[in-house]
């Protein structure tokens, strides 16, 4: 009756029969449940372990996966390719389609573009593949094992099921153990396989064992043995609730329930006290990674507030706008800010960290992309206002030496006003292009400082020579012995002096003018018509040499003519007026006093005349 129960035992164990004892059921199902326990803390861990990539430059991106080339931690590296692969095709995408908007831009046909990558984006594309081709050659690697183990234990299950029906009872313990031993080394086998495969390793040892009465106190031994080892896991179990890290919590337990499952039967009395004091350590360490977990899963909602709100406080600086350089660097001290708070908050939940970490490096990438594109068309605009002060700088130079004073001081002014006109220039040139110019300027009005210094004594002496010919000219007026080639010869010796200091101009000349009236008002026997046309003759001669000459003497043309003009009319007028008075009582009357007017007119006339035609000569 015993071998029959022991044969359905065996049989309940078998494919398809769908049916295990309560301590085995346990077991698998507590497997089960670590598994699925297992990797909702491997998720959490993920999370927990999370790196922000999206302010990742494509050089670090290169970097990084050239790492992952060597990393042995195939999981590792697939959660991180998971995080980085579509950041660095968005980033190259943006290349992309800035190129091709340059493409558009420069004339070219969208349909024509041909996008070429770079350098960087190939050593990315070739570890990827690398890395990719080396997951599959492993998971292939690693099917294969598990068939391998798949073939292994079915057939240590054939030589367990074989033993435990044969009769010869001489060596078969130490068989046993060996397979036993083989089954624990054989490595994990297709999932698929695996809830059966173990149902019916554990049938065919309980199999084993009750088959084996002859070697009863033996295996009660062994047994024993085992429960020791057992109760000495449920020990160093029970302590895991004192770790104070989770995770290595978590992990050894894990190792102890593989050494658990392994470790063989206990007597039938202590299975069940065994199992449920084992499970009691587990579940404590379980209770406080939920527990862990759901502070995490707290603390994690708290940083995504705060990093959500960073979202908001960082939206509103990608539509900033100014010309001034002092509030772009004030608004990127305070995005800076902004960004270091962001890097103290701690991780998100997975669900939620892609959207918000896109969300605020896409506003403060946006608000750099705006600052450096306001500042490129600012060194734009200094290297056009650099271009502009050298050619200024070229012309200083050329005017540096220059000896025609008061037209290069002129154009000299000029040039610092359009120099003072035109914008800042980039800061490495703003010294040296100054300084350039400065020493241009300054060399040019230090000569002519000290050729002012020169002419101003020269001038000084000219004033000195035309007040002695003055003196001269009055003490001749005073003797009554002018005549007119004195005054020609005065004439010419006063013209022939230099310019006098600015200062002096209007007094010496009206000076000279005066003592030039009345040298001609004491010529003996010079009529008044005569002495008109000196004096004319003498202001013309004086206006030829006026650096302003030609202005004035052209002025004074304009005057005699409109005199002419005038005198024209007013005879005009008269030898109108005279036809009327031969009706009147008074006619004769009239007729003379308009007679002289028009004779005194004719005169005038004729004088301005020759005055025109004298000033005609002199221009």
């Amino acid at each position: 009756m015993e071998m029959e129960r022991d044969n359905r035992a065996e049989q309940d164990y078998l494919p398809g029969a769908g049916v295990v004892d309560s301590h085995v059921n346990a077991v698998l199902q507590s497997e089960a449940d670590l598994s699925e326990r297992d990797e909702a803390e491997h998720m959490h861990e993920e999370e927990y372990e999370h790196v922000d990539y999206n302010h990742f430059t494509k050089a670090q991106f290169v970097d990084l996966i050239n790492g992952l080339v060597k990393e042995s931690d195939q999981k590792k590296s697939d959660r991180i390719l998971r995080d980085v692969k579509p950041l660095f095709d968005e980033l190259r995408e943006r290349e992309r389609t800035s190129a091709l908007n340059r493409f558009i831009l420069d004339g070219g046909v969208a349909d024509d573009f041909d996008y070429k990558v770079d350098e960087l984006t190939r050593q990315f594309e070739a570890s990827f593949k690398q890395i990719k081709d080396r997951k599959a050659q492993f998971l292939r690697g690693l099917e294969d094992q598990k068939n391998e183990n798949l073939k292994k234990k079915s057939d240590l299950l054939e030589r367990l099921r074989h033993l435990s029906d044969s009769s010869d009872a001489g060596n078969q313990f130490n068989k046993f153990k060996d397979l036993q031993k083989e089954w624990r080394n054989t490595g994990p086998v297709p999932g698929t396989q695996a809830r059966t495969l173990w149902a019916n390793y554990h049938a065919l040892v309980d199999r084993f064992y009750d088959n084996q009465s002859i070697y009863h106190e033996l295996k009660e031994l062994d047994r024993k043995k085992n429960l020791e080892a057992k109760l000495e896991l449920c020990t160093r179990a029970e302590k895991l609730s004192g770790v104070e890290k989770i995770k290595d919590a978590i992990r050894e337990l894990n190792e102890f329930h593989h050494e658990f499952k392994h470790i063989g039967p206990v007597p039938g009395e202590d299975k069940e006290a065994v199992w449920l004091r084992f499970k009691a350590a587990s579940d404590a360490v379980y209770t406080r990674r939920d527990e862990y977990l759901k502070t995490l899963q707290q603390e994690l909602n708290a940083n995504f507030d705060q990093k959500n709100k960073l979202c908001d406080e960082v939206a509103e600086y990608a539509t900033f706008q100014t010309d001034r350089i002092k509030e772009w660097n004030q608004k990127t001290k305070e995005v800076l800010e902004l960004q270091k708070k962001w890097e103290t908050i701690g991780g998100l939940p997975r669900a939620k960290s892609k959207e918000v970490n896109k969300k605020f490096w896409s506003a403060f990438k946006t608000f750099f992309s705006n600052k450096n594109t306001f500042f490129k068309k600012l060194d734009e605009e200094r290297d056009q206002n650099l271009k502009k002060k050298n050619e200024l700088v070229q012309r200083a130079l050329a005017l540096k030496e220059s000896q025609e004073w008061d037209k290069a001081a002129n154009e000299l002014k000029t040039i610092q006003h359009q120099w003072k006109d035109i914008g800042p220039v980039p800061e490495k040139f703003r010294e040296k292009v100054f300084k350039e110019f400065k020493e241009a300027c300054d060399y040019f009005f230090s000569q002519k400082r000290n050729q002012q210094g020169i002419q101003e004594n020269e001038q000084i002496e000219n004033l000195k020579a035309k007040e002695a010919i003055c003196v001269e000219l009055e003490k001749y007026s005073s003797e009554g012995s002018a005549t007119r080639e004195l005054l020609k010869e005065f004439e010419v010796r006063f013209n022939q002096i230099g310019f006098v200091p600015r200062k002096d101009i209007h007094a010496i000349r009206n000076r000279y003018h005066e003592a030039v009236q009345k040298f001609a008002n004491s010529i003996q026997g010079l009529t008044e018509e005569n002495k008109t046309r000196l004096l004319l003759e003498n202001q013309l001669l004086d206006l030829k040499n006026d650096p302003l000459g030609g202005q004035k003497i052209y002025q004074k043309e304009q005057t005699i003519r409109k005199k002419i003009v005038k005198v024209e009319n007013d005879i005009a007028v008269w030898r109108n007026n005279l036809e009327f008075f031969g009706r009147s009582k008074n006619a004769d009357k009239y007729k003379e006093e308009f007679n002289e007017k028009i004779n005194t007119a004719t005169d005038s006339l004729q004088q301005l005349k020759e005055q025109l035609k004298l000033l005609r000569t002199v221009s």
